[in-house]
This record gives C-alpha cells, sequence and structure tokens, in this order.
C-alpha cells in the first residue's frame, strides 16, 4: 500500500509571515493539530503544529493578563515558533515506510510530496485506520495467531485448508517469531468455524497462541 492511497490530500497550510494567533483559530475552527507551512511559491519551508502555539505563548507563571496574552500572541509569525527541519516523504513511498520514519524522528505527521510540491500528509491517525484494515477488524470472522516454521510453503498448508472447507482468509499479517526460525502470524478467516479451525491447526499440527 503507498502513501498516496492513505493521506489526506490537498491539505490546509499556512504561510510563514501568519500570526500564532492565525493559526491556533484555524486549527480550533478545523479540529486540526498539524499544518505544512509554504512560502509565497508554494515550496515546503516548515510544519507547525499545537505543541509550538503552546511553547510560543508564556508560560504558567506569567502575570500577563489575558488581553496582554492576546497582544503578544497576535505578533509572533509563523516563521519564529515553526519547525524548520520538515521530514517529508513522496507520495509513491510504502506505509510502512512513513510509520518507520514518524516512529524513528518521533514525528506524528510528515508532509507528502510529488516531487517538490505539496499534495498531501499523513498522520499518526491514517496510519491506525491502514493497522485496522490490515487487520480486518470490520470483518466478523475467525482470529487465530499462530507460529510457523520459517521455511516457504508454510502459509500454503494452512490456507488450502481453509479454501478447502470453504474458508476465505480476510486478513494476515507476519511478525518475527521469538527466535529466528519462526514466523509468528495473525489471521482471520470467514466462513468456517472456531472448532473447523482448531481442527484444521490439529490436523497440521501447528500450535495455536490465540484464536477467538
Amino acid at each position: 500500500m503507498i502513501i498516496a492511497s492513505v493521506m489526506t490530500k490537498n491539505p490546509l497550510y499556512v504561510r510563514p509571515e501568519m500570526t500564532v494567533t492565525e493559526v491556533r483559530e484555524l486549527m480550533d475552527k478545523e479540529k486540526i493539530g498539524k499544518l505544512p507551512v509554504l512560502d509565497k511559491h508554494d515550496n515546503l519551508v516548515g510544519i507547525i503544529t499545537k505543541k509550538d502555539l503552546v511553547k510560543a505563548g508564556p508560560s504558567a507563571a506569567t502575570t500577563l493578563d489575558v488581553y496582554e496574552i492576546s497582544y503578544l500572541l497576535s505578533k509572533i509569525k509563523v516563521e519564529k515558533v515553526m519547525e524548520k527541519n520538515v521530514v517529508s516523504v513522496q507520495e509513491t513511498e510504502v506505509v510502512e515506510e512513513a510509520a518507520r520514519i514518524m516512529a524513528d524522528k518521533g514525528v506524528g505527521c510528515l508532509p507528502v510530496m510529488k516531487d517538490n510540491l505539496l499534495v498531501g500528509i499523513i498522520t499518526e491517525s491514517d496510519l491506525f485506520r491502514v493497522f485496522v484494515d490490515m487487520f480486518g477488524t470490520r470483518h466478523q470472522g475467525v482470529r487465530i495467531t499462530f507460529s510457523l516454521d520459517e521455511k516457504p510453503g508454510q502459509l500454503a498448508r494452512v490456507s488450502s485448508e481453509f479454501a478447502e472447507i470453504g474458508g476465505n482468509i480476510v486478513s494476515l499479517v507476519t511478525f518475527d517469531g521469538d527466535d529466528m526460525s519462526k514466523r509468528r502470524c495473525t489471521c482471520k478467516v470467514c466462513g468456517i468455524t472456531i472448532d473447523q479451525v482448531k481442527e484444521i491447526f490439529t490436523k497440521l499440527q501447528i500450535s495455536i497462541e490465540d484464536i477467538r
């Protein structure tokens, strides 16, 4: 799955010369917490988040009243508080690479580019939706977690047994096992019962870690 298929397309953005107050109002209105920053030539020059807006304001110990705080914030420009070292990805990148970058860099979103043009943004929420779909969460069926030997043909043994009695795999995710010789799998299959699944795994001599 590539980023272009799950990103938010044509995202809202702000300009460097806008004020912190304007950005806060836009975020509140649109119920979003992250905005790319584009210059007058539509080049990506930064990103600003609600956390940046909080840091731009006075500390909780300030003696300023609300009117003085509002006045000060209305004078602070986006370019002064935005994150300038922006990590972005191309729209043709795969979703798992975007997730890895976000995890490694500790960021909650990535602007998505088509060459040098901003075409989207991918956030943690987008990745959560991918996660939900990947595990077939919205499908009815039997969910099984099990481990297989790390060698060719093991999944084919399981899937052929499912197919033989009318079972249809709606999701399949694999992970590293407890050691290099094993592969842990989580699978959801519809069209057959939990007892039929147990019979198949008993026949194949594969231990079930979890079934529901």
